[in-house]
């Protein structure tokens, strides 16, 4: 059982670290978390954090990333359709989005920084739809082959608390207007995941104020040398 988060909302810039420090070239960095939990509002500092040490940082998300993947992505959030076509839809923007950004990028030695990737369908997909995870495995080997991420910093955050995120922030799209059951579904598929790769996904609690939360993810980068 995951205990439940109290939290706010928008981070500020984290504090700084006492030596340079970041990650090797070519490492992919993902950031995972329902709807809600607040991952995006970091992902600006992490990356200001890489550029500030000299490092080129492709900042981009899923689904999305190409103009192909983006309009894939409205298709996702905005029409009906059920769980496999979901999944289809998204395996087919993330290979768009590999070949034409993320691979390119790690390949010149660019770290490549990105809000959601394959956790995000086996959270969303096999949790929260409950869709076949062995079909979602079949599709990532395909569409991924080894590519994985280096880093996977998980925003874990209480469903309940991470509906009146959302609903303080914007108008739902179609994944937001679900239950909080669905979220709770969600957010066990993601304990599963960590509990599958414990050295690459870290969780950070999204729970207490920006600065706190800032500070917890500073300390994971910060105990890699990052």
């Amino acid at each position: 059982m995951i205990a439940a988060l109290s939290t706010e909302h928008n981070p500020s810039r984290p504090p700084r670290a006492e030596a340079a420090s970041h990650p090797p070239a070519g490492c992919f960095v993902t950031i995972e978390g329902i709807d809600g939990a607040g991952k995006t509002s970091h992902v600006q500092a992490i990356a200001e954090r890489w550029r500030a040490r000299g490092l080129e940082v492709v900042r981009t998300r899923e689904p999305g990333g190409t103009p192909l993947a983006e309009a894939l992505r409205e298709l996702v959030l905005h029409q009906p359709m059920d769980a496999l076509t979901e999944a289809l839809l998204v395996f087919a923007a993330r290979r768009n989005h590999l070949q034409e950004v993320i691979e390119p990028a790690l390949a010149r030695g660019a770290v490549v920084l990105c809000d959601r990737f394959t956790d995000a369908t086996f959270a969303y997909q096999g949790g929260g739809r409950g869709f076949d995870t062995a079909v979602l495995a079949q599709l990532e080997t395909w569409v991924q082959g080894s590519r994985q991420p280096d880093l996977t910093l998980w925003f874990d955050l209480g469903p309940e608390l991470a509906a009146e995120r959302r609903a303080a922030a914007r108008a739902p799209d179609r994944f937001e207007r679900e239950q909080v059951a669905f979220f709770h579904a969600v957010r066990l598929a993601y304990a599963d995941r960590l509990a599958q790769a414990p050295q690459r996904v870290q969780r950070i609690d999204a729970g207490g104020t920006p600065e706190q939360v800032a500070a917890r993810w500073l300390a994971v980068l910060e105990s890699r040398g990052w």
